[in-house]
């Protein structure tokens, strides 16, 4: 279904160059975009893309408008990307047709159970005692609600997502496939060479404007509860364990792992298999780079990466070996700082 450059302008503002009648039939890479598609470039080191792209149409930055113009019709917009952001949402408003609000018969509703209106749940999904799914809510195929559990308006459960008992979604959020919230939090008392299982009691919650990738898990809380603040956005992967705290606003990518009671501030990002280990404390505006180990707390906002750079395999065990020497090559160094001190201090006069 094609659009028109000039319905897009109209709905997203925007400087357009050229024909508002021109019409655009995909959303497409700069890479592979044909003639009727529309690409976008975000920022003026990419400006040699523009030579080779075909696309039909461009979204561009100011700095860019002049060889945008040149080459064809183009939108011209502070933050190409964040425009191009907002189109794909416009766009697949328009082209894709979202869950009807049905609860479909094979789906298991319980008496005590409360859907608001425009509500869908699919088949084979459970909805448990006392849970409360609000006005335009979606429950995808096989997904559980356990009792009590609630699901705030507009929000979006992919099939297979589990909801705990007491557990709670805001709105406006959208579970993946796989998620599951509200498992019991991995708490275990050694015991004579046993582990005694800690019951997990409390619950996990989770704010408004939320999304959560496939297969990711979020544990309930022990006493207090799990809480995933507003606009959190997680990856495909992640494990979030038993009492953390999420700020607001804060992104991690895949398999990220955070350990129980961890304090992570707003507006942090945490990249790729990143590891947080347990009570430490994430001021807001951390960034840790993609497979770093955070083992301290960080106190101060900044970009922080723990991790070995990686070499050839005999190197890396040259400098493997290396680095368990440092705390004796240290106390030598010390030594012999302390040495060439007392040599070079002048003898006391009689």
């Amino acid at each position: 279904m094609a659009v028109l450059l000039g319905d897009i302008v109209q709905a997203l503002g925007g400087k357009l160059f050229g024909s508002s009648d021109q019409l655009v039939q995909r959303l497409a890479p700069l890479s592979t975009a044909g003639p009727a598609d529309l690409s976008f470039i975000s920022h003026a080191r990419y400006a040699g893309q523009m030579e080779s792209t075909r696309a039909g149409a461009l979204i561009a930055p100011p700095a860019l408008e002049a060889a945008a113009r040149v080459r064809g019709a183009c939108i011209v917009t502070e933050d190409p990307y964040l425009y191009f952001a907002r189109l794909t949402q416009w766009w697949k408003e328009r082209h894709e047709q979202g869950q009807p609000a049905l609860v479909e018969v094979l789906a298991s509703v319980h008496p005590t159970a409360r859907l608001g209106r425009d509500v869908g749940v699919g088949p084979f999904a459970v909805i448990g005692p006392d849970a409360d799914v609000a006005d335009g809510a979606r429950i995808g195929a096989h997904s559980v609600l356990g009792r009590g559990a609630r699901v705030g308006a507009g929000s979006v459960l992919h099939g297979r997502v589990s909801l705990g008992d007491g557990c709670s979604v805001g709105e406006r959020c959208i579970l993946h496939p796989g998620v599951v919230i509200g498992a019991d939090g991995f708490g275990f008392a050694p015991h004579q060479g046993a582990w005694i299982k800690i019951e997990q009691l409390g619950a996990v919650r989770v704010g408004n404007d939320v999304e959560i990738g496939a297969n990711t898990c979020i544990d309930r809380g022990a006493l207090d509860d799990t809480v995933i603040e507003d606009g959190v956005k997680l990856d495909n992967l992640i494990q979030i364990g038993h009492n953390v705290r999420i700020g607001a606003h804060t992104a991690m990518a895949g398999c990220v792992g955070v350990a129980g009671s961890a304090d992570i501030g707003a507006h942090c990002t945490i990249g790729g298999g990143a590891v947080v280990l347990g009570h430490l404390r994430l001021v807001d505006g951390v960034h840790v780079s993609a497979a770093s180990v955070v083992t301290r707390s960080l106190l101060k906002p900044g970009h922080y990466t723990g991790m070995f750079p990686i070499d050839d395999n005999a190197a890396w065990e040259k400098n493997a070996a290396s680095l368990k020497q440092l705390n004796r090559l240290r106390e030598r160094i010390k030594l012999l700082e302390q040495a060439i001190a007392h040599a070079s201090t002048p003898p006391s006069k009689p």
